[in-house]
């Protein structure tokens, strides 16, 4: 019988393959061009020595010709990036990052900068063991686009709340599909407005719906339980990165994140003492600061060198946009009845160092567009227990309380003539468009302004918040019915994101209100205000 040589090849490429998926081992140099024949491995190395990257890639922080790369090694390696504006990878550059250890999670993060402007980016990560540097990962891909520095169309989408109230990774369901439908429609970059993660919400593996059929999670350890320790902080992240819709999307779509309450606990203020009995860990600070940790640790976020622990900052996206993502977690005083009628360290809700921050970065912005990214809607109502408010809200009336650092601040923009001011929020799990009148409010110096509301992303819905008529807010489309049960069910189609697209001839802003399906419920179109 007539030996075979293609045949043979074959086989062994086969074994090799399955040796490979199931953890065998990792061959090189088996098939010579010159002979045609396979030839022994150069190089065998078992799988299981070989570093991995379990959660994918993401990148974040697009800013002008920068860029924040992201990923976590399975064990102690060096992350290297290489990127290209070729997908093929031709004339490829190549970033030797820091190394992935224990005091990260085995996180890292790779800043890449001085990139081509309007490019499509390709990226590559790889993580290189540490004893041995001809030991790698197998690499993982994303990719991202640079801002153009000329005018040109912009297009991006918003949401929060990620995984709350028991709602997790349903197979059954196609995990948190949401994420999915937001990557379909390509957004330059997206906006997370807080609440990655609920570290306060346990998610068990089956919960009862209201006609008699399961929701089925996945569930881990780190999420079976309130987040108290480091590694159950880190646990959640992990938890929504065990999910291929999340991963999918954060390998293509740039994120710029921000955080709100659930990062640590529900309604939490610094100093705060729980009276909770599902914490032995009482102290909200200390959770706040293992939160901080693992957000840093866990989002494509820039680490500042000079506050390490600071989450506000603002992003230039060309000649047409400017994002100012606000911190409105760290900074601010208890929750209290909220109706003094002076300005102290306890009506505080930025601080006053992130006012004169954003003060600033408004009066000095060139942007057609300013877009403020707030973790909280201005004039909805959200209470903290029977007396006490979580928001600036607190009821109808003048500005009080929390309220008198945003009537400044509103104030300022119009001192100032600061055009083309629009907020961008989640917070309330459900999506609506708000007008803020000057004419219909109690406090009336201030220019009228958009603020638009989406949310949840593979979250209970809920709804609707009573409007507080302090800054005249007008609500012009509501995305939910106003009777609507609380904590509703992914399964329910109640889950909404929102979209931006800018015009780059006329500037003219759209924004939309998108649900589950991708189906556009709202939208409208903002002509710019010109000088």
């Amino acid at each position: 019988m007539k030996f075979n040589s293609s045949l043979k090849l074959n086989r062994r490429q086969f074994l090799l393959t399955s040796a490979i998926t199931s953890g065998g081992i990792i061959a090189t140099n088996v098939f010579s061009k010159s002979t045609g024949f396979a030839q022994a491995p150069a190089i065998i190395t078992p799988e299981k020595a070989r570093p991995s990257i379990p959660y994918g890639v993401a990148s974040g922080d697009i800013n002008g010709n920068r860029a924040v790369v992201w990923s976590r090694s399975d064990r102690p390696a060096r992350m290297i990036v290489e990127y290209a504006t070729d997908e093929s990878f031709r004339g490829a550059q190549r970033v030797v990052g820091p190394t992935a250890i224990d005091a990260s999670d085995y996180t890292a993060r790779v800043y890449l900068k001085d990139l081509p402007s309007d490019q499509q980016i390709f990226y590559r990560v790889t993580f290189r063991d540490l004893s041995d540097t001809k030991i790698s990962s197998a690499p993982v891909q994303g990719t991202f686009r640079t801002p153009a520095a000329y005018r040109q169309n912009v297009f991006f989408a918003w949401s929060g709340d990620t995984a709350g109230q028991g709602w997790g990774i349903n197979p059954d369901f196609g995990g948190m599909k949401i994420y999915e439908t937001m990557r379909s429609l390509k957004p330059d970059f997206f906006i997370h407005s807080g609440d990655n993660i609920y570290a306060d919400g346990p998610i068990q593996a089956e919960v009862k719906l209201d006609n008699g059929s399961i929701w089925k999670n996945i569930t881990t350890p780190e999420k079976s339980k309130v987040a108290e320790t480091l590694a159950e902080f880190r646990g959640n992240y992990i938890y929504n990165l065990l999910d291929e819709n999340v991963r999918r999307f954060n390998a293509e779509v740039p994120i710029l994140a921000q955080w709100d309450d659930h990062e640590v606990t529900n309604n939490w203020y610094p100093g705060e003492i729980l009276d909770d009995s599902r914490y032995t860990v009482k102290d909200v600070s200390l959770l706040a600061q293992r939160g901080n940790q693992a957000f840093l640790e866990y989002v494509p976020i820039q680490i500042n060198a000079d506050d390490p622990t600071r989450i506000y900052r603002s992003f230039k996206h060309g000649p047409n946009l400017e994002i100012f993502m606000l911190d409105e977690r760290s900074y601010r005083g208890p929750n209290t009845t909220n109706r003094q009628t002076e300005q102290s360290a306890e009506t505080a809700f930025l601080g006053n160092a992130q006012v004169r921050w954003l003060k600033n970065q408004l009066r000095k912005s060139t942007a057609t567009w300013k877009v403020i990214a707030s973790d909280m809607p201005i004039g909805l109502v959200v209470p903290d227990g029977p007396t006490n408010f979580e928001n600036l809200a607190n009821s109808d009336g003048p500005a009080l309380g929390r309220e008198l650092e945003l009537a400044d601040l509103l104030r300022f923009i119009k001192e100032k003539n600061i055009k083309n001011v629009v907020w961008l929020t989640a917070d309330v799990h459900y999506c609506a468009a708000h007008y803020y009148d000057p004419n219909k409010a109690q406090f009336q110096d201030f220019k009228p302004f958009w603020e638009f509301v989406a949310g949840p992303l593979n979250s209970g819905t809920f709804g609707p918040n009573k409007l507080d008529n302090t800054f005249g807010p007008e609500v012009k489309f509501l995305g939910i019915p106003e009777d609507l049960k609380a904590n509703r069910p992914p399964s329910e189609g109640f889950q909404f994101f929102g979209t931006v697209k800018i015009d780059g001839y006329t500037e003219v802003m759209r924004v939309a209100l998108v649900n589950l399906e991708g189906k556009t419920l709202y939208s409208v179109d903002l002509p710019p205000e010109k000088d």
